[in-house]
C-alpha cells in the first residue's frame, strides 16, 4: 500500500498531459495567462468558470488549476502533508487507520492521498474515505447500497470517484468491523 497512483492512474495523467495541448486548443502557459482574467477565486468556480467560458473538461481544467497553484502548496507528491492537513481530528484520524489496516490485508490495493480524501483503488478506485464533523468518517464504496443494511446509497455529489454509489458513516473505528471488511473485500473484487 505504499504507491500513490496505480499504473493505470499513472498512464491517464500522462496521457492528459500529452495531450492536453491538442485537446485544447492552447498551450499549458496560454491557459495560466487566461485563468488571470477569471472572476471566480475558489477552485470549483474557476472550473466551472473555465467550463462555461472555453468548454474546457474537468480533466483539463484540473490540470490549468493546477499550473495556477503556488508551488509552495501541498501537492499529490506530498501524500503525508496532505494526509495531515485532511486527517488532523485525532478520531476521525483512528477510523482512516482502522480502514487502512483492512486495505494492508490485501497486497494489492493501493492507498493514494487527495486533498479532499483516501483513495483505495487496484486498476481503479474502488474506495474512499473522508474525515465528518465530530470525529467521524464517510467510507464509500463501489458497491449497491443493497450490498449491506450499513450502506446508504451516496445521494450528494463526493469529489470521489462517481463509481462509489454506496456510503457508511462510521462513528468510530470499532465500526471498522468484520463486515466492513467483507464489503471493502467486494468492493476490491468488482473494483
Amino acid at each position: 500500500m505504499t504507491a500513490v497512483l496505480t499504473e493505470r492512474q499513472k498512464k491517464w495523467f500522462a496521457t492528459v498531459q500529452a495531450n492536453f495541448e491538442k485537446n485544447t486548443g492552447k498551450p499549458l502557459a496560454a491557459w495560466v495567462e487566461i485563468m488571470k482574467t477569471c472572476p471566480e477565486t475558489a477552485p470549483r468556480a474557476q472550473a466551472a468558470w473555465l467550463k462555461a467560458e472555453y468548454g474546457v473538461g474537468q480533466n483539463h481544467a484540473a490540470h490549468i488549476l493546477d499550473a495556477c497553484s503556488p508551488k509552495d502548496g501541498m501537492g499529490w507528491d506530498e501524500p503525508e502533508a496532505l494526509r495531515a492537513a485532511l486527517w488532523k481530528d485525532p478520531a476521525s484520524l483512528a477510523i482512516l487507520e482502522a480502514v487502512e489496516r483492512i486495505a494492508a490485508s490485501d497486497a494489492t490495493v493501493i492507498s493514494g492521498q487527495r486533498k479532499g480524501y483516501t483513495s483505495f483503488s487496484r486498476a481503479v478506485q474502488f474506495a474512499a474515505t473522508r474525515p465528518l464533523k465530530g470525529g467521524r468518517a464517510l467510507l464509500g464504496l463501489k458497491l449497491e447500497a443493497d450490498a449491506s443494511p450499513r450502506l446508504s446509497p451516496s445521494v450528494r455529489r463526493e469529489s470521489w470517484s462517481e463509481r462509489l454509489a454506496a456510503i457508511v458513516e462510521l462513528d468510530g473505528p470499532d465500526q471498522v468491523d468484520a463486515e466492513i471488511a467483507r464489503l471493502f473485500a467486494l468492493a476490491a473484487e468488482r473494483g
